[in-house]
């Protein structure tokens, strides 16, 4: 008899991304980076764009999205 693990919850998410804002951890797995280029990123504002709620920083799953598909776009473009 086999026996089931819970699926990963991103897998089952639109776009596979979780319906959340998402935090600089999240970001750093999603993109397989260490979280402190998630934060230098940031300070160069060439990542995702985040937000700041308090001290924390926040990102839209929708704007990762959209900046992964920008990201593509230009690549395209330039091979």
């Amino acid at each position: 008899m086999a026996t089931t693990t819970a699926p990963d919850p991103r897998a089952t998410l639109r776009r596979g991304l979780p319906d959340r804002y998402l935090t600089p951890g999240d970001i750093a797995e999603i993109f397989g980076v260490p979280k402190e280029t998630v934060y230098a990123w940031r300070k160069k504002q060439i990542g995702p764009p985040g937000f700041r709620i308090g001290k924390h920083i926040r990102y839209d799953p929708a704007e990762v999205f959209a900046h992964v598909t920008h990201l593509k776009s230009i690549d395209r473009e330039t091979a």
